[in-house]
């Protein structure tokens, strides 16, 4: 009997021709929880809300250029659990050294692009290792995805879920609605962003002259994507082998980032940001090694699908914002104002809306191209960075409290690092994946963050008690 099949999209199509030997394009994540999960019930937690998704049991297949889902034949759950266990009293180095060994290992293209290793006998407690494929769908959506698998308390009930039918395709039909389609998305929210963009717009007396404007912003964007500098050669920039290094610092308090914030009159975002900046200088300093006058770049996912639009369908929707981190401004407190001035500038572009379109062109077009454009890009950021938000308040998977998460994006061409950084439960995780070629300790890298921050808290506490005196 033959298997249907439903052709990938564009987007989805680029991610999935990123994949190299160097850089698996994997989305991962480590959970860890506060006690054993009973295999079974998570099991049968997977079929309710993870397999309600038809994309995870589905399989990639090839037709020539084409490129389709198809429902796998022979999908089987037990395919993509894994049950191991850490020998003896293993603690955080071996779940480290074992999440660097999975995420330097590709998934099996002839099944469904996930795996999740149920790790035993850690803390007292598990571990689940979750390895997704880019193409399936961005971050942001696995990150809402897995967290859609755990319940606000312990005792959830499970009751079985429908399986979402798959989306058509939107396809645009003026020329005008095509123009503006192809540059803010190809997909279904952005087209009624676009379309209430639009709207807004001609209720306004000066239309024509708003939208000539936001398309030649929109070109200039473009062309200062295309014009920006190669990153600076250090050795954050080295030739990649292919395994990773990955390691976590212990959290920090949400509270007193948030704090830190008021007190120098900025974001939340603001402060975490400055924090890695910091900690990138450092390592330079420990390793004697020159720190760019022109500071470095990292690329930094954008998200442009409604945070509120509920995830019935997966795949792509976001874009890469290019970030400037000023690693050569000593002063804390001048740091994180460049930080803050560089991060609120991007928010008035729009190079997140250019990138997805890219993407969606490289995606149609062939392979080369895409490698060529890709080498291009990726030879002007020296790191990926994510900043996402979670839950508020704890949260449970099968039963048990989930303790810590962490979670990783791939980076893409040549770069080498990705540092992730996660909200939960009043604490802000940070993360870190580094090609062993690349001449940085992650470890240490870790305790450099967690130094940086501390010092632009002490400042800011003090700024506060100064002001409170006066």
């Amino acid at each position: 009997m033959s298997q249907s099949k439903t052709p990938m999209s564009a987007v989805d199509r680029s991610w999935l021709r990123m994949d190299s030997p160097t850089n698996p394009m994997m989305i991962s994540a480590v959970l860890v929880f506060d006690q054993p999960i009973a295999i079974n019930r998570l099991k049968r937690t997977l079929n309710e809300r993870f397999l309600c998704f038809q994309r995870f049991r589905q399989r990639v297949i090839h037709e020539g250029e084409r490129v389709y889902w198809q429902d796998d034949p022979l999908f089987d759950i037990d395919n993509h659990i894994h049950r191991i266990a850490l020998p003896g009293n293993a603690g955080k180095d071996e779940l480290q050294a074992l999440t660097s060994d999975l995420n330097s290992t590709s998934l099996d293209l002839r099944r469904p692009l996930w795996q999740i290793h149920y790790i035993d006998n850690y803390g007292g407690g598990c571990a689940l290792l979750i390895r997704i494929h880019h193409c399936i769908a961005d971050g942001i959506s696995l990150v809402r995805v897995l967290l859609s698998l755990t319940d606000k308390t312990p005792e959830a009930k499970l009751s079985r879920l429908s399986i979402p039918p798959m989306l058509p395709t939107v396809t645009p039909g003026s020329s005008l609605r095509r123009f503006t389609n192809r540059v803010l998305d190809s997909g279904q929210a952005a087209l009624e962003q676009s379309q209430l963009f639009i709207q807004s717009l001609r209720q306004e007396p000066d239309y024509p002259l708003k939208l000539a404007t936001t398309a030649g912003n929109i070109a200039m964007d473009l062309v200062k994507l295309g014009l920006a500098p190669f990153e600076p050669r250090t050795g954050l920039r080295s030739p990649l082998c292919g395994r990773k290094q990955v390691a976590w610092a212990e959290p920090l308090s949400l509270a007193e980032v948030k704090l830190c914030g008021r007190a120098l009159r900025g974001s939340v975002n603001d402060v975490l940001l400055c924090a890695a900046t910091g900690a990138l200088q450092r390592h330079f300093r420990e390793t004697g090694e020159h720190i760019p006058d022109c500071g470095i770049r990292v690329a930094v996912p954008f998200n442009l699908r409604p945070l509120r639009q509920p995830i019935e369908t997966l795949g792509n929707q976001f874009g890469l914002v290019l970030v400037s981190l000023p690693v050569e401004v000593n002063d804390p407190v001048m740091r994180f104002r460049q930080v803050q001035e560089n991060m609120n500038r991007l928010k008035r572009s729009y190079q997140a809306q250019v990138t997805y379109s890219l993407l969606d062109l490289f995606g149609r077009g062939p392979d080369i191209l895409e490698r060529r454009a890709l080498a291009l890009l990726s030879n002007k950021a020296s790191a990926v960075l994510t900043n996402v938000p979670g839950p508020k308040e704890a949260v449970y998977l099968a039963g048990a409290k989930l303790v810590q998460p962490m979670f990783w994006v791939p980076q893409s061409g040549s770069i080498g690092i990705g540092m992730s950084i996660f909200s939960y439960a009043g604490t802000v995780q940070f993360g870190i994946t580094i090609d062993r070629n690349i001449n940085a300790d992650p470890d240490a890298v870790m305790g450099y963050f967690r130094d940086s921050f501390a010092e632009l808290k002490d400042i800011a506490l003090q700024r506060t008690e100064h002001r409170a005196a006066v």
